[in-house]
């Protein structure tokens, strides 16, 4: 009898057991506080991830264009290059290269000049054979020419006026301040070589100034363009002469005319051709 209530006890709390269990399983609120403070504290804590750190992508500027730094040294060249272009260089030797004497020139004259004018009336005749030369922006009619008159052959005209411009663009590209040359002989009538023969035996009866193809330009002074008030910086007539003696080689090379350097007379003689 002592068994069976033994066994009926030990099933009956066998079977309390189970059913708490169950209860706190199903109903975890009825759980105490301190059991539920255990609880929590045996909750695994969600798994954190580590995120890997993504590398971040470098953002890239966009490419400046690479300057061309060009050396100081070129640099240098290039300007003494230029300043060696427009330098003022004239000549090796007046003599050597304006060699063209009375006898060449001569020849060039009676070709393409006209017949002698006897005097200044009979040249104002002639105006279909000669043009008036007058002083203009490129060159300047002497005022004491009191040999010659200002009368050309076109073809010497067109040359006188050729060799004006190429002075004057000449002074320009080499930075020299404005001049004109000066025309100081032109056209000779019979009655002013007579007059010059007077005062001058070794002149030639048969200059080219007869035909109206020749003229002569001072190499020794020059005409200073200037506005009133206005200050420009002298040039010595040497550099000028250089510049001049520049054109007159080059235009002379080209078969444009013939050139005399004479030295007395302190100009140049020269005859179209």
């Amino acid at each position: 009898m002592r068994r069976l209530k033994k066994k009926i006890y030990l099933g009956l709390c066998a079977t309390t057991f189970i059913a708490l269990a169950a209860v706190r399983h199903t109903f975890p609120a009825v759980m105490g506080e301190e059991a539920k403070d255990t609880l929590v504290v045996k909750e695994e804590a969600p798994e954190v991830k580590e995120e890997t750190p993504v590398a971040k992508e470098e953002t890239k500027e966009p490419e400046k264009p690479i300057e061309t730094v060009k050396p100081v040294a070129e640099t240098a060249n290039r300007v003494r290059r230029a300043e060696k272009k427009h330098r003022i260089r004239g000549v090796h030797d007046f003599n050597a290269c304006f060699p063209d004497v009375q006898d060449v020139q001569i020849v060039s004259a009676r070709k393409w000049g006209v017949r002698p004018v006897r005097d200044r009336e009979q040249a104002e005749q002639r105006k279909q054979e000669l043009v008036f030369v007058g002083s203009n922006p490129y060159f300047v009619i002497d005022k004491g020419m009191s040999h010659s008159i200002p009368y050309l052959v076109p073809r010497a005209a067109d040359l006188l006026e050729r060799i004006g411009r190429n002075f004057v663009d000449s002074l320009y590209v080499k930075d020299v301040p404005f001049h004109r040359i000066i025309v100081t002989s032109v056209l000779r009538t019979e009655a002013d070589v007579e007059r010059l023969k007077r005062t001058n035996p070794n002149v030639s009866t048969e200059s080219c100034h007869r035909f109206g193809t020749t003229f002569d330009i001072a190499y020794n002074r020059y005409n200073t363009v200037c506005p009133p008030g206005e200050f420009r910086r002298e040039v010595r007539n040497d550099s000028l002469k250089y510049v001049l003696s520049e054109v007159l080689r080059d235009l002379r090379a080209d078969g444009r005319c013939h050139v005399k350097y004479e030295v007395k007379q302190g100009c140049f003689h020269i005859t179209t051709r």
